[in-house]
Order: structure tokens, then sequence, then C-alpha cells
């Protein structure tokens, strides 16, 4: 029997009535945490100047903190899916929200620099589980509306990560006006200010869906075949990481690069917002272009945006407004077009559970050095040539692996096949 439920599924003895309060409770929570998912990391970078005064820390080390969860992604995706196979989906979503919210008090509370490492590693651990089991739950319940929930909530969140490059500056001022220590920790916690919401909307969809308690995996038991060992998802998880270069690079540098350009730290943190906020045009145009026969070539297509945005930056720096709207479309867009991937190129919300927890593992392996790869090329050849030809490197992966990706295959089916 297959394990996959129908679209806007919800449990079968529920009235009408209750199941369409139900589905709208849940699409209301994915969408406040999908406000919350990149908010908490993409203020982090228009603000290093900031930090770096305040703590006497370099600015090249402080670009770590938007690596710490990247790395944190890497290391515990894969196993957000055996969390939630044992305790429930829905249980450990709801302790991932817990886990955000104390992160992100953690890490803003002056004292000790320990607090601001402590509380961006809970925010990496918190994010972690939500990346792997958001797309799981659209598996389960919007069967058939996968690409345009998942597009809806990843518009979600590259825009509020937008909307939070451009204000973190400015409400740090407004606190702080000589730039100090209380200015920017009040602006880290002010961007997460909706994340209370998501924690009760989630609590009143588990009331009405109940707590999905999850099944005890008994020793000696058989597991099923393990999608680290099929070549389909290898394809999923290294388009996700050839993708994800792009993004935090941007995030971290694309502030420091405008400001190499001649841009204030005010219009730098704009440069990053818009930057997102195109971004959100690209995830929400995604699921009208994922059709018919479009879909195969929409995975190789996106990268091209790239390509010429990163090429620009190169060759005329001064167009950087055009480029990096380009570079913008196509980040958003390859977002949602990876995670899109991740369920649909799964038969059942379990099968897709496990690969979202390995292509965002192998994804942020790829996505965690990307930073630090960039700033390490930027100081070695005090410039940013060597830097960007990197990123141009990793659009070509991107585009190549697009192209393998794009073929419509599923994860096992080389198993029935055999």
């Amino acid at each position: 029997m297959s394990n996959e439920q129908s679209p806007m599924s919800i449990p079968a003895a529920a009235p009408a009535a209750g199941r369409g309060v139900s589905i709208g409770l849940l699409l209301a929570a994915i969408v406040v945490i999908g406000i919350n998912m990149r908010v908490t990391i993409t203020g982090v970078g228009p603000l290093l100047e900031q930090m770096s005064a305040s703590t006497g820390e370099s600015v090249a080390l402080l670009s770590s903190l938007t690596s710490v969860p990247v790395v944190l992604w890497a290391i515990l995706s894969s196993f957000a899916h055996t969390l939630s196979h044992r305790f429930g989906m829905n249980r450990i979503v709801l302790c991932a929200l817990v886990v955000l919210a104390l992160g992100t008090l953690i890490r803003s509370i002056p004292g000790p620099e320990f607090s601001l490492w402590f509380g961006t590693a809970l925010v990496g651990v918190a994010l972690a589980v939500a990346n792997v089991l958001l797309p799981a739950v659209v598996k389960r319940s919007f069967g058939r509306h996968v690409a345009l929930v998942t597009s809806m909530y990843t518009a979600l969140f590259a825009g509020c990560g937008a909307l939070a490059s451009g204000v973190v500056v400015p409400v740090s001022y407004a606190v702080e006006p000589n730039g100090g220590d209380a200015g920017w920790r009040f602006a880290l916690v002010a961007v997460a200010a909706t994340l209370p919401i998501a924690i009760v909307l989630w609590l009143l969809h588990m009331r009405r869906f109940g707590a999905d308690s999850g099944r005890r995996i008994e020793r000696g038991s058989a597991r099923g075949p393990s999608v680290w060992g099929d070549p389909v998802a290898w394809l999923v998880g290294l388009y996700m990481g050839a993708q994800a270069i792009m993004f935090y690079v941007m995030i971290t540098w694309l502030a420091p690069y405008a400001r190499s350009l001649g841009h204030s730290e005010v219009l730098a943190g704009y440069d990053v917002m818009i930057f997102q906020m195109v971004g959100v045009l690209g995830s929400v145009l995604l699921p009208f272009t994922m059709r018919g026969r479009a879909e195969r070539w929409v995975p190789a297509m996106l990268p091209v945006f790239s390509l010429i945005g990163v090429s620009g930056l190169l060759l005329a720096p001064e167009g950087i407004f055009l480029w990096i709207s380009l570079i913008g479309l196509c980040s958003g867009g390859s977002i949602a077009c990876s995670l899109t991937l991740m369920a649909t190129r799964a038969r059942d919300h379990h099968t897709a559970s496990a690969l979202s927890g390995m292509g965002q593992s192998v994804g942020y392996v790829i996505a965690g050095a990307a930073p630090v790869t960039f700033g390490a090329l930027h100081a070695l050849t005090n410039g940013w040539t060597a830097s960007l030809l990197f990123l141009l490197a990793s659009c070509a992966a991107q585009l190549v692996l697009g192209l393998a990706v794009g073929r419509d295959r599923y994860v096992f089916d080389r198993l029935q096949e055999n």
C-alpha cells in the first residue's frame, strides 16, 4: 500500500468543514514559518562592520557567523528524517521553532562573545530541521500543489530575508545612533518578531491535525533502502549545493563588495535587499515555468541568469544593480526549484523527508564552504576577480547538474527496474 496521502490530506475522520480549517491553519503556519526561515541569518551580513567594531573581531572572522548555520545544516539535515520518523513530524517542527526562538534571543544578549556563536549554532540546528521537514509537510498535505505551496513559502523566506538585510542597519542606528553594541543586537532580534506567531499557529495546527506520534524503530528490524545509495538523490543534493553557493556568498559578501565600489553602509545593505527581493520574483514565477515540456529544462535554464550577472560584475561593476538583479532572479528560482525537486522526485512524503534530509546535507556541505572560499580568494589576491571566477564556476556546475536532474525520474525507481 502506498504511503502517499491525497492532496490536502488530513486524518480521514475529520469532517469536511474541519478539514478546510485544518488546511487553512497549516497553510498559515507554513507561511509564517517561511517568514522566519532566513531573517535570522540574512540580517548578519550588513551588520558585520558594526559587530566588528563592537566585539573587536575582524569582519573576515565574523563573516563565518553565516557559515555556522550552513555547516550545521550539512551535518544535521540527514538526522531530521530519523527524528521525524521516531517522534512525529509535527512535534519535531514545533521543537525546531522553539529552539530557533531561543537561539535568536541568546545570540543577541549582551555578554560573553560565546553567546553570539552559541546562539547562532542553535539557530542553525533549528533551521536544519525546518529546512528538511517543510518539503515533506508540503508533500504530505498539498500533493498536487507541491510546486505552488513550495514557491509560496520560498518566496516569503526570500522576501523577508531581503527585508531583513535592508532594515537591520537603519534599525540598529535608530536604537544606537553611534553604531554601538545595543543597536545591532536589537536589530537581530527585531527581524524575528513574527516567530512567536509561527509557534502559536503550529500549535493550533497540531491541536486539529494531531501530534503525529511517530513510530519506534525496533533493534534488528529490517530497514528500507537508503537514499544515500540512489543516483537521483545525489543529483538533487549536488544541484542543491551548486545553487546554494551563490546565495550564501552574496548575503555574506555582497555588502563588502558594494562598499568597495564606494557605496555607503546603508546603500550596501539595500544592495543585499535588492538581490533577495528579486529572488522573490524568481520563486513566485517558478511554478508557472515548471509545466509541460519546459519543466525538463528549467533547472538548467536558471543558472544562465547568474552566468550573465557574475560576468557583468567582472566586466562592468558599475552596472551592479542590473547584475545583482539577474543573480537574484536565478537564486530565488533555484532554491524553489531545489526544494520542489525534493518533493517531486519522491513518490511519497516519507521518501520526500529522507530525500530532503540527504539532499540538504549534501548541498550545505558544499554551500558551507562557499563564503569562506570566496573570502579567502579575496584576501589572498587583494581583489575580487578570483572570487568572482569561483562564482562563475559554480554557475557552470549548476547548469550541468540541471541538465541531469531535470529528467523525469524518481528516487528508488532503479530498485523496481531491477
